[in-house]
């Protein structure tokens, strides 16, 4: 069984990427387990002054959850060119401590959907760089930028099939060449 965790970059109850994050955990091929890391929204913003022996409740949860994952996925739109806050926080927190963190040597992916017609390209560059950066190893070839004004991802089976084939791609992903 290869686990993933799962990052979702959007806080909306109803947004189109926590159902394609709830798409990928309910429909996740077999031989895959996907976990949405939840409480992302309740992670402070990095402080060294709060990363020490005792770490908020939230920030010890996100930790210990994607260190247990054999993968990382973020699904996220796209807020104003780049990623949300709420994601790049939690990638600054996963990264720590530097060379340690809980990301470094996980391979990394991400998809995800926006209405623009990049469908979130430049958000999903953003992550894939922040987490490599972070110590993960990007696999570049699982990413998904799907635009909502073409087709909505839940629905349309043509969107739906290269979301489930980016999260196989993510777990058959080697660690040693998910960065080539």
């Amino acid at each position: 069984m290869t686990s993933i965790a799962l990052l979702l970059g959007s806080l909306r109850a109803d947004s189109v990427n926590r159902k394609i994050a709830e798409l990928l955990r309910d429909e996740a091929p077999a031989g895959i387990e996907v976990t949405i890391v939840e409480g992302l929204g309740d992670l402070p913003f990095y402080n060294e002054e709060l990363d020490g022996e005792q770490v908020p409740d939230a920030v010890r949860v996100l930790r210990e959850t994607v260190a247990a994952a054999d993968r990382v996925l973020a699904v996220t739109p796209e807020y104003n060119g780049t990623m949300p806050a709420v994601l790049n926080n939690a990638i600054d927190w996963l990264s720590r401590p530097y060379g340690a963190g809980a990301l470094v040597k996980k391979p990394f992916g991400v998809v995800g959907a926006a209405p623009t017609p990049y469908g979130a390209k430049w958000s999903h560059a953003d992550a894939l760089r922040s987490a490599g950066i972070a110590g993960a190893l990007p696999v570049e070839d699982v990413t998904v930028s799907h635009s909502t004004l073409e087709a909505d991802p839940i629905t349309d089976e043509a969107a739906r099939a290269k979301l489930i084939d980016a999260l196989r791609r993510l777990a058959e992903a080697q660690p040693e060449s998910a960065a080539a």
